[in-house]
């Protein structure tokens, strides 16, 4: 007997992939175990390739399952995704630009996006999502997102990359520190106080470019805290914990007990870079990146 693939073998693989528990994911599918296991072993005779590796003890991945699940994540994706935008445009919408950010964009350059979106292409719906730059690279690449705003040096190349924000650096400190604006001279002034960072892995670029300023004025920061969020960092410096420094648009939007002390003469730059798929085939994503980088300030 010859059988065909079809769409339901690959949820039922995918939810083996997920869960590496046949139980389970038959639970998940609403099915009985036997069923799965035959649709599986069903899916493994059509491709004539085993996807799945089973033991009295565990299932595991093969090498040609992990490389389905990869693939068949994005086919998957991409179906719901075209899906959707065909319900707008049936609707007389563009469709939708899915947006990824780090949370300094929503300073400045995202709301100008939608703004500048609302003005000029009413009909194209928008979706946020604040990510690390990692979780927005990835997200990208697997056509969960459109487009994404990232403090990242590279990104691989199937993305395109392009600066839209370079902003100046400021130091955080409590209100009431003894250094102010006026007696500020130079970071080595505070060598010796520990030091509240972005996340290396939330932000790598960040977090080395933070270390190159202290080390061009001859110290290496001790670094106390770590955190994604600003408003975090903030709270830490309000309650004496450390000191900060952070891309100077950061400090609008918050009001709590720190002062912020610009890093004049420093060569350093905080950049934002716009990230999207190449191959990207969503109608509205041109019209989104021709606002963006029209309207760069770089």
């Amino acid at each position: 007997m010859s059988y065909q693939l079809e769409l339901r073998h690959f949820h039922y693989f995918l939810a083996v992939a997920d869960e590496l528990h046949y139980r389970k994911a038959a639970e998940k599918l609403f099915i009985s175990q036997p069923g799965l296991s035959r649709q599986i072993k069903q899916m493994e005779e059509i491709l004539e390739t085993p996807l799945f590796i089973r033991n009295k003890k565990k299932v595991a991945l093969t090498p040609a399952g992990a490389f389905l699940k990869s693939e068949v994540e994005f086919i998957i994706n991409h179906l719901e995704v075209t899906k959707k935008q065909l319900k707008l445009v049936a609707d007389g919408d563009f469709g939708e630009i899915r947006i990824g950010f780090l949370g300094s964009a929503m300073q400045t350059v995202v709301p100008n996006l939608l703004l500048k979106l609302r003005d000029k292409y009413p009909q194209i719906k928008t979706s946020l999502d604040e990510l690390s730059n990692n979780a927005q690279v990835n997200a990208i690449l697997k056509d969960k997102l459109d487009i994404g705003f990232v403090r990242l040096a590279r990104v691989p190349e199937e993305l395109g990359i392009k600066t839209v924000f370079k902003d100046t650096f400021s130091l955080v400190l409590p209100k009431d520190h003894t250094i102010t604006n006026d007696n500020f001279e130079n970071i080595s002034q505070l060598a010796g106080e520990d030091f509240i960072l972005f996340s290396q892995d939330y932000s790598p670029l960040y977090f080395d470019t933070v270390m190159s300023i202290c080390e061009d004025a001859g110290f290496t920061p001790k670094v106390s805290h770590k955190s994604v969020h600003a408003q975090t960092i903030f709270k830490l410096v309000e309650n004496k914990l450390g000191i900060a420094i952070v891309p100077t648009s950061l400090q609008y939007g918050f009001k709590m007990g720190v002062k912020f002390i610009k890093l004049q003469n420093i060569k350093q730059r905080a950049e934002l870079s716009v990230i999207w798929k190449k191959d990207n085939r969503n109608p509205t994503i041109k019209h989104c990146l021709n606002l963006v980088l029209t309207s760069a300030s770089v």
